[in-house]
């Protein structure tokens, strides 16, 4: 009964988009330790919600979450198409939001489980939404391994795609983990990466890595990073991009996360002039929405003064009295970069007009360049 039950819910799952699809027990993962070093080094950066007592003891035991667990259901669902992704956005923040699309599909997950056994499931899901420790749970329910950029690996199906568990209060039979490290001597992840974030130990400095700074940091971009950002607005993918396994893997995204109209932006310096109400309109129902729009508009700014390009200096100019001081902090930084006689007219005007002392503190230091 059991083996059946597991086929037919894995068969449902794969109808309902999940390409991946495996079981695995509740037992304590067993890169827990590493985890908890990891949070212990301070290497999560800001992102307290990791190191809460609370959440470590969650992540060291799902039962702790869902005492009745028997089983956990691990799954994977494809964001975008295997091959080199654009840039600019990461790919999985180009279509709706994934929390916002899965949230119905896991649920009727466990409700064809229900209906499969005749009575209610003790269950809870997430998907990158809880404490637990993901990609250990998917290698153990056989969907791949941990890369050396961290990321898990299927290899016939790269990288790209999300993961999501549901823990059950039945048991079903677990599968064999995946055993085998497919990275072998290759680094080309850590050689691409443009801040060196990705430690030897599969392990990420996540104050130093793209994803971090533009969308889970809510403050300034060190000033030794933003040369490093490149066009990333959000996210960074350059650690899958350079992958070989996503380069020989075959399959289409789910059509859920298909590229939104105007993201990435063809002109990113329009950006700059999205009010709150248009950012919000622009972005609802859209992973980039978590920035906000200071974070978003801070990191518009950056890469334009990557660019360095003088058509932008007009954009800019106008950024510097955008109502947030984050905005104008970065937008001064890259004008500083650009140069030219219009940057530096509008830098010296603001020294009169700022009032924010860490905005006048980088208009000084843009001056400076000159």
């Amino acid at each position: 009964m059991t083996d059946a039950l597991k086929a037919a819910l894995i068969e449902e799952a794969h109808r309902l988009g999940f390409f991946l699809a495996g079981v695995t027990t509740p037992h304590p993962p067993e890169s827990f330790p590493r985890f908890r070093a990891w949070v212990q080094a301070g290497r999560h950066a800001d992102m307290g919600y990791l190191a809460s007592e609370r959440n470590l003891e969650r992540r060291a035991d799902p039962a702790k979450i869902l005492p009745e667990c028997e089983s956990i259901l691990v799954l994977g669902i494809p964001y975008a198409p295997a091959g080199k992704q654009p840039g600019g956005v990461a790919a999985y923040a180009l279509g709706d939001d994934y929390h916002e699309v899965l949230k119905p599909r896991l649920t009727a997950l466990v409700e064809f489980l229900e209906n499969a056994v005749g009575h209610p499931v003790p269950n809870r899901w997430y998907t990158d939404s809880g404490p637990v420790l993901e990609r250990d749970l998917a290698r153990r329910a056989g969907l791949g391994w941990i890369g050396k950029n961290s990321m898990l690996i299927h290899p016939q199906k790269g990288s790209y795609f999300l993961l999501a568990e549901i823990l059950l209060g039945i048991e079903l039979p677990p599968d064999s983990p995946f055993e085998t490290d497919h990275c072998g001597t290759c680094t080309r992840c850590l050689d691409a990466c443009p801040t060196a974030c990705i430690r030897p130990d599969r392990t990420l400095e996540a104050g130093r890595c793209l994803s971090y700074l533009t969308i889970e940091n809510k403050g300034e971009i060190p000033p030794d990073l933003r040369p490093l950002m490149g066009d990333w607005l959000f996210g960074c993918d350059v650690c899958q991009q350079v992958c070989p396994w996503n380069r020989f893997a075959t399959h289409p995204a789910d059509t859920a996360f298909a590229p939104r109209e105007g993201v990435p932006p063809q002109d990113p310096a329009a950006e700059l002039s999205l009010t709150p109400q248009a950012f919000n309109r622009k972005f609802k129902g859209s992973p980039v929405k978590r920035a906000k729009r200071r974070g978003y508009l801070r990191n518009v700014a950056v890469s334009l003064g990557n660019q360095s390009r003088p058509e932008h200096v007009p954009a800019l100019k106008s950024a510097l009295h955008d109502p947030e001081p984050l905005v104008r902090q970065h937008a001064a930084w890259a004008l500083g970069i650009i140069k030219g006689e219009d940057a530096e007219a509008a830098l010296r005007q603001q020294v009169e007009i700022e009032t924010d002392p860490a905005v006048l503190g980088e208009v000084r230091q843009a001056l400076d360049r000159f």
